[in-house]
């Protein structure tokens, strides 16, 4: 059975950090990690409703990111757990 978490992360409009290109733009919408990568996040600047713009990805290593005026280097796993809603 399917439940609105999994309806909200299946979205069309609905991405990884790790799934958009240079340029890219979306608003944090989810964290998807336990308690210790969700606090992580959170210290980073990465919040629920903050606008992420990807800087560089080029699809495999580390993506260089702009999360409240600052550039943040994530993990290709730790971008894979930011969702954010893409306009």
């Amino acid at each position: 059975m399917e439940t609105d978490t999994d309806k909200t992360i299946h979205s069309e409009k609905m991405k990884a950090v790790s799934d958009l290109q240079a340029g890219g733009r979306g608003v944090v919408r989810l964290l998807c990690g336990g308690e210790e990568f969700t606090r992580r996040m959170v210290a980073l600047g990465f919040t629920t409703g903050v606008e992420v713009t990807v800087v560089q990805n080029y699809g495999r290593g580390p993506l260089l990111v702009t999360v409240r005026d600052t550039r943040v280097a994530l993990g290709r796993g730790e971008a894979l757990k930011v969702l954010v809603e893409v306009s």
